[in-house]
């Protein structure tokens, strides 16, 4: 354990693999999955225990404050990616490959790389169904471990016009469903399902035998996925229904700030416990240099 872990911190345990969550499936073992963007995070979530970590293009709005995911390069899904490496060393990382970056098998698969040999990532995520399986089938092919999304798939917003729950009837149920064998048969190793009703998940789910987590779309799934500014409580404008809280860190983000301003204009801070001093007899050898050249002057 290193020395600035806390004392709860779980025992150092090996990362999962593939064939773990290919096991997962098989034996109902559910998995904790935490979309997490940076260092600090990446930290909490590996000494919390999660199952695994992942590096969401979510990432352009919670942290800079896009209004979609759209604008998130792929440069930066790197650079992210390589911080969280560092902070969970030891959890299985997925990262999502940010729009644009997989238009073509040949973009693809050099993005993929890319975010495996510079990212450090366990595995990679795209989003798309039966229209994406010639793209995930040539990343497969390419030795990269890639996972799809079906159903409310966020690069696909200006289609939807919003952010709106998919699968609302049959026949978009039974069209998921396809999605679903069609990445699965094209080689992904698992697929997020997203903002669907629970049934509907629960017949995607069913569909397969690959792994398949979920966000927003009920219990079914064997992995779930929060964001961990979500399940922080870090924003308070928005909460998705989704999205349960477990603590409100933007209430107590505020009183510290609050209590640290307050604090710097009365003068409260820094104080001595919060200053460097010297040794008394180098203080005094400096009093007396700024007295001679006062004296000069």
């Amino acid at each position: 354990m290193s020395a600035d872990a806390p004392a709860d911190t779980p025992a150092p345990r090996a990362p999962l693999t593939v064939p773990d969550l290919r096991r997962a499936k098989q034996e109902g073992r559910k998995i904790a999955m935490i979309s997490v963007p940076d260092y600090p995070m990446a930290l909490w979530a590996e000494r919390a225990g999660a199952d695994m970590v992942v590096v969401g293009d979510s990432l352009g709005m919670t942290v800079y404050g896009h209004a979609n995911t759209l604008p998130v390069t792929l440069e930066q899904m790197i650079a992210h990616t390589a911080a969280v490496r560092r902070g969970a060393p030891r959890t299985f990382c997925l990262v999502s490959m940010p729009y644009g970056s997989y238009a073509t098998p040949e973009i693809a698969v050099t993005s993929a790389l890319r975010l495996m040999k510079e990212g450090g990532a366990d595995a990679v995520k795209m989003q798309g169904g039966r229209e994406k399986a010639d793209i995930v089938a040539a990343i497969a092919a390419s030795g990269v471990p890639v996972m799809s999304h079906v159903g409310m798939c966020p690069h696909m917003m200006h289609h939807y016009g919003g952010f709106k729950l998919q699968g609302r009837t049959a026949a978009e149920a039974l069209a998921l469903i396809e999605d679903g064998r069609a990445v699965e048969a094209a080689g992904a190793i698992g697929f997020e399902i997203e903002a669907v009703p629970a049934p509907v998940a629960r017949a995607i789910d069913a569909a397969v035998s690959c792994f398949t987590f979920g966000i927003g779309a009920g219990p079914a799934c064997t992995g779930q996925i929060l964001l961990g500014a979500d399940l922080m409580g870090a924003f308070d404008a928005f909460k998705p229904k989704f999205a349960k809280r477990y603590a409100d860190v933007n209430m107590i983000a505020r009183k510290a700030f609050d209590d640290y301003i307050a604090d710097v204009r009365s003068g409260g801070f820094p104080d001595a416990d919060h200053s460097y001093g010297m040794k008394p007899e180098e203080e005094a050898a400096l009093a007396e240099a700024l007295a001679r050249h006062d004296r000069k002057a």
